[in-house]
């Protein structure tokens, strides 16, 4: 979801006065003083929800790739976002007239939160204590318009009801109409809230607000507009109004107790495949991917000045980092430009004229390592050195800049889990993977947990074994491991695989921590090689869609344990953050807003029935409902997602393919706002994910069941 460039601001330090602090659980928050300034450093990258001036600022952020976490939402005639930004970033935008409202995490919180989990769970242990449960955690347009109501929705969680309305005008062409709507209450109370336009790629979708708290069950909503339009008086409807099947007494959950790195994740999976010998099998995903691995690079010379950009052609752990590269001056007149390569040592001697100066340039030390060293480096011109005259310098070690001394380099085989009594693709399959996108730690949490569940529960609880007997459960804890490595180690808000595709001054090691490549749009339907939107060409941005539909291991992967296993007929593929439940069409063409096809009536009602369920199960953990606004099509409550993994599930294969955006917004009472919680939450905020999606995750392996079953009696 996000699109990265260059910004460019003064390396001054940024004060911002929050006008919205973050709820104390959440961790990454503003101080508690609402008058206490939010400081970013110009170097330091955090998650920041920002209020901006206007729908034009947010355009042009998109327009030149803006680090986007979140769809952006109206307030108050504002828009809001979250963005990925340093200082810099945030000086230009706030002078531009954008407003910091909340530090939802900062650089280095998710290794925080990943140690404090750590040292949490070993104190359970060595007390002889399991984690506690969730609970205990710790224009001009015409006069008149007609308006229609397309959702009205209540809801009641930690004890605060909620109502959400969603309303369409004819006066489409009309920026300016405003739409307000009124509610009352069984208790008679009344009273009324401002609705926001919302458009997307261009095109009018509807008005909307985030939930507004109300103070008991809504029974009567209206809307009406500033050209005079009037709708229909509704009741609104109960959300999800479903609710899953009561836990039995000794139904065991709660497996999770620490954040897990892809290699506690593998012993996860080597544990349970021992354990549950007569449930499990482990498949080995048969694309390995790259591995934590990197290609050793270094400047040669100075890029304040000039420099070559000097890069192995082999990764770094294969005996290339520490080797050393350096320029040197003859001593001699008239003396041509060398390279030559021994004991490690790679070194360029300069050209020089009839005086015995040094004369070659930037370029031409470049051009001869590539064309002498081809099969050990490649070299290219610092951006801004073009054509300066490359000065004596070295000599300068080559690195791969990984600091996890202690994650394996090799390639990794991604591997998943398969779940029930009856492996051999007799019985309806269903898929569940997560962590797809690196940063997104508390993903493979919920697929842990779920699949630890239904194994533990297999032998106590009947009903947990009749699932068993009738689903064929498949589990991707973790798409992408050399991504994950890397969010963990290196830079906590990585998204992408490790690949590097980039040519050139792209190349350059301080765009390190914008290389790879989005899984989630290197698949091939609505994809951006055919003219879809929502991913990039620039092997920088955030949603660099790759080289070609599928080129990445990740994503062969996915599709090859879903083509291998034709019984799979629901998936759901595990993101964070933002509380979504989302299912195909995920993309379409800017042009007129042309999404994919639209699932038929029937499909798209079986979509939405097994979305109520799910939500339902979801919110009998911790009372957090997913929103009606952020359930629906992709396309549709997020934004254009070429190439992702649902739509090519759905529409090549036939799954019903769904998406979860774990982490969803929380109600802070005392400054009565929505707040994020961001990828690597507080443990306790993780946790608390994992238990409820866990739980969403089962009650879609029973809506399996259930299709199944209505399958063979149709």
């Amino acid at each position: 979801m996000i699109v990265r460039r260059r910004w460019t601001a003064a390396a001054t330090t940024v004060i911002l006065f929050s006008a919205v602090l973050s709820h104390p659980a959440s961790g990454a928050a503003a101080p508690a003083d609402p008058a206490a300034p939010i400081a970013l450093s110009a170097t330091e990258t955090a998650l920041v929800r920002v209020q901006l001036r206007d729908q034009a600022q947010l355009d042009r952020l998109v327009a030149t790739g803006a680090d986007l976490a979140n769809r952006p939402r109206a307030r108050d005639n504002r828009v809001i976002a979250d963005l990925v930004l340093n200082g810099a970033q945030l000086a230009e935008l706030t002078a531009q007239g954008a407003t910091a409202v909340q530090i939802v995490q900062r650089t280095g919180d998710g290794n925080r939160h990943y140690a404090d989990s750590v040292r949490a769970a070993q104190a359970r242990t060595a007390a002889g204590l399991r984690a506690p449960a969730a609970g205990q955690r710790s224009t001009t347009a015409a006069a008149v318009d007609t308006l229609q109501v397309q959702q009205a929705y209540w809801w009641t969680t930690t004890g605060q009801t909620f109502l959400q309305a969603q309303v369409a005008t004819t006066a489409t062409d009309d920026p300016d109409v405003e739409i307000t709507v009124s509610w009352r209450t069984v208790d008679g109370a009344t009273g009324s809230f401002p609705l926001y336009r919302f458009e997307d790629s261009g095109e009018y979708q509807y008005h909307y607000a985030l939930p507004q708290p109300v103070p008991s069950r809504p029974v009567q909503l209206s809307a009406t507009s500033s050209l005079g339009g009037v709708s229909r008086v509704v009741t609104p409807t109960s959300w999800p109004n479903a609710s899953p099947p009561p836990l039995p007494a000794g139904y065991q959950k709660d497996f999770i107790d620490a954040y897990l790195t892809p290699t506690d994740i593998q012993a996860r999976i080597k544990r349970l495949a021992r354990q549950y010998r007569d449930l499990v099998d482990v498949i080995d995903l048969p694309n390995k991917t790259q591995g934590y691995r990197r290609t050793a690079a270094g400047y040669l010379g100075d890029p304040a000045v000039a420099a070559v950009v000097v890069e192995s052609v082999r990764f770094g752990d294969q005996n290339m980092n520490g080797v050393q590269v350096r320029t040197v001056d003859p001593g001699r007149a008239n003396r041509p430009l060398t390279v030559g390569y021994r004991d490690r040592v790679l070194t360029v001697s300069l050209a020089t004229d009839t005086a015995g100066k040094t004369v070659s340039t930037t370029d031409e030390v470049a051009a001869a390592i590539n064309v002498r060293q081809p099969e050990r480096f490649r070299a290219t011109v610092e951006d801004g050195s073009a054509g300066l005259p490359m000065p004596v310098a070295g000599p300068t070690r080559l690195d791969d800049g990984l600091q996890g001394t202690e994650v394996p380099a090799r390639p990794w085989t991604v591997q998943a889990l398969r779940l029930g009594v009856h492996r051999d693709g007799s019985r309806v399959g269903v898929l569940a993977y997560s962590q797809e996108h690196a940063r997104e730690w508390a993903t493979p949490l919920v697929t842990l947990e779920f699949a630890e569940r239904m194994l533990a529960n297999a032998r106590t609880d009947q009903a947990t074994r009749e699932l068993l007997e009738q689903v064929d459960i498949f589990v991707i804890p973790m798409v992408n491991p050399d991504g994950a490595n890397y969010s963990f180690n290196d830079f906590n808000f990585q998204r992408k695989n490790l690949v590097n595709h980039c040519a050139g001054a792209a190349r350059d090691p301080k765009n390190r921590a914008s290389w790879g490549v989005d899984i989630n749009r290197n698949y091939t339907v609505g994809s951006f090689f055919d003219g879809y939107v929502g991913a990039s060409a620039n092997c920088l941005s955030g949603t660099f869609a790759g080289t070609a539909e599928l080129s990445e291991a990740e994503s062969r992967n996915v599709i090859t344990l879903a083509q291998d296993h034709p019984n799979i007929k629901f998936a759901m593929n595990v993101h964070s953050y933002g509380g979504y439940f989302m299912w195909p069409p995920g993309a379409y063409r800017a042009d007129g807003r042309v999404t994919l096809p639209r699932p038929s009536i029937d499909e798209s009602t079986l979509f939405l029935n097994s979305a109520r369920r799910i939500v339902g199960a979801i919110a009998q953990e911790r009372g957090t409902v997913t929103w009606p606004s952020q359930t629906g099509p992709v396309a549709d409550v997020l934004y254009s997602a070429a190439g992702n993994s649902a739509d090519q599930l759905y529409y090549e294969l036939g799954i019903f393919a769904w998406d979860f955006e774990v982490g969803n917004d929380r109600w802070n009472p005392a400054t009565n706002q929505w707040e994020g919680v961001g990828f690597q939450p507080p443990f306790d905020e993780a946790h608390g994910e994992s238990q409820e999606y866990a739980g969403g995750l089962v009650e879609m392996v029973r809506v399996a069941r259930d299709y199944a079953a209505a399958e063979s009696a149709g």
